[in-house]
């Protein structure tokens, strides 16, 4: 990036209402929270997408979803537990093609306890990206079809190039990468992972999707950007090297926020 980027938000539609025009001013790349659950996912959703396709009337925006996420991860190695979490990904995809969302974020599968013990049993580093690809094949096959990426979101992530190279093992244009600045600095300063900007780094072209939220290195706090101490010029100096144009969303507890959180970044020069 070679220009100040345009940062985006994630919110559900109750909030999408509030800041519409703050979204539409700059058509800011969108990401809708609406659809997370799995009570709405096996629910009748065609009255929340037609709102969501409402209320943006006019926008010229990218726009995305959090997908599906609760109580499961995308590297079990129980089949009926795969054939679920199949089936949750395929309904996010569903709720993408009739909104025309174009990314999906799903949550990485590795954990603090991988990052010490995937090497303590052979092979077991190649399971993990086995499981990943028999839960996933049938998601990807259908983003591919439709026009839609999911990227694979940090969670407890240690190691910032691990899920990268998941990304990288399924060879298609359907998978990439998501960064949660907020999760990288738990990992900084509460495992020794890296600090933020080495995820940029380490992600590279395969950066998609960046959740912006600002933390202590503690914990998962969703805090308005400037709250707490990520070091945000640094995260976007990485950022400027990439030339993939990831979608930079600020994703915080308070929505009421979300512009004052664009406002900081633009008043420290990184972003408008």
């Amino acid at each position: 990036m070679t220009t100040l980027p345009v940062v985006g938000a994630a919110m559900p539609l109750d909030d999408v209402e509030i800041h519409r025009a703050w979204i539409l001013e700059k058509h800011r790349d969108l990401e809708l929270q609406s659809f997370v659950d799995a009570d709405v996912l096996n629910g009748d959703w065609a009255p929340l997408a037609a709102r969501a396709r409402k209320l943006l009337d006019g926008y010229r925006g990218r726009l995305g979803i959090h997908g599906p996420f609760w109580g499961f991860a995308i590297a079990s190695q129980d089949a009926e537990i795969r054939a679920v979490v199949s089936k949750r990904l395929l309904q996010g995809l569903e709720v993408c093609a009739a909104i025309g969302a174009t990314q999906m974020v799903v949550h990485s599968p590795y954990t603090t306890w991988s990052y010490n013990n995937l090497d303590a049993n052979p092979g077991e580093r190649e399971r993990v990206v086995e499981f990943c690809h028999l839960t996933m094949r049938e998601a990807v096959r259908r983003a591919e079809d439709i026009g839609c990426t999911m990227v694979i979101e940090n969670i407890e992530d240690k190691d910032p190039h691990i899920r990268v190279a998941l990304a990288e093992s399924f060879n298609s244009s359907a998978v990439a990468v998501s960064i949660d600045t907020g999760h990288a600095y738990y990992a900084h300063g509460s495992t020794g992972a890296p600090p933020v900007d080495y995820y940029v780094g380490a992600a590279g072209n395969l950066l998609q999707h960046v959740h912006l939220q600002d933390a202590d290195g503690y914990a998962d706090r969703h805090w308005s950007l400037g709250e707490g101490t990520i070091q945000w010029r640094s995260v976007f100096k990485a950022l400027s090297r990439l030339q993939s144009n990831p979608r930079l969303i600020i994703e915080i507890k308070d929505k009421s926020k979300v512009p004052a959180s664009a406002a900081y970044l633009a008043s420290i020069g990184v972003a408008v």
